[in-house]
């Protein structure tokens, strides 16, 4: 089915502040952008303060506002960080939000909330026992996320 030039198919690409996380976004870019056909969503997903901290005893509340305010800020400056390699590659049609969850709901969630044709995402390249333990992202969205996915994964650099 091909998209009129008024209905452009929305490519969401789950983005943090890691360097698989530049690398997805940055080879998105070199390959589908600027385009007639995809409109540009920026998911970054956002810890809450509780699951950041690990722990609501006594001084959470103390603590929880200061790490809020740094989860927020983070979250800024991995927006703009991604919108500024965007305008660079010469693409200024960007949505970009910032969303506070679990990264594979939050994820998910914009893909059905965008109607995407296709999810991008980096691979951390965990190994299987840190995978087991956090689950991997990529993966989940793979078996989940409602359109194509794709993981892009940075090349191991041989010595």
């Amino acid at each position: 089915m091909a998209a009129s030039s008024s209905e452009k198919q929305v490519v969401v690409i789950g983005i943090d502040d890691s360097e698989q996380s530049t690398y997805a976004l940055n080879w998105a870019l070199d390959n589908f952008f600027p385009s007639p056909i995809f409109k540009l969503v920026l998911i970054h997903s956002r810890p809450t303060a509780t699951s950041a901290v690990g722990f609501a005893g006594p001084g959470a509340a103390e603590v929880l506002p200061i790490v809020d305010s740094d989860l927020r800020k983070i979250g800024a400056r991995v927006l703009e960080t991604a919108k500024q390699l965007c305008i660079n590659k010469s693409v200024n049609d960007v949505t970009a939000e910032v969303v506070e969850g679990d990264p594979r709901n939050v994820l998910c969630d914009a893909v059905d909330k965008y109607r995407a044709a296709m999810l991008v995402v980096g691979s951390h390249g965990y190994g299987a026992i840190k995978r087991a333990v956090l689950g991997s992202v990529s993966d989940y969205c793979a078996h989940h996320a409602h359109c194509t996915v794709m993981i892009v994964k940075k090349p191991k650099i041989k010595h």
